[in-house]
């Protein structure tokens, strides 16, 4: 494919404002983990309320796709947000030590 998908991404995100999709655009505006594979759009995102209306907006998308001259296909991955190991590591201290433990930043 010769277009970035970043550039790809932008003119997605340009299309749902023209065609005034606010909801969709606002969400699309903060998501900067897109990916392609397989001749598929890959949208990631953590947050559930944001997956939601993406699914919902999948077609739009797919509109701005097309828009662009582009046929491919639109996943949503919902990420998961997975605790970094410092937190896991405090939360068994803590148990262990009850109100003994601090953790000093």
């Amino acid at each position: 494919m010769t277009s970035d998908v970043r550039e790809i991404w932008g003119k997605v995100v340009l299309f749902l404002k023209e065609h005034k999709h606010i909801a969709l655009h606002v969400a699309c505006g903060d998501i900067t983990d897109v990916q392609i594979f397989n001749d598929c759009l890959v949208i990631n995102t953590q947050d559930n309320t944001v997956a939601s209306l993406l699914d919902e907006g999948k077609r739009e998308i797919v509109r701005a796709l097309s828009w662009q001259g582009l046929e491919l296909d639109v996943k949503i991955n919902k990420k998961e947000i997975l605790p970094n190991k410092v937190d896991l590591d405090a939360e068994k201290l803590k148990n262990m030590f009850g109100e003994k433990f601090k953790l000093i930043d």
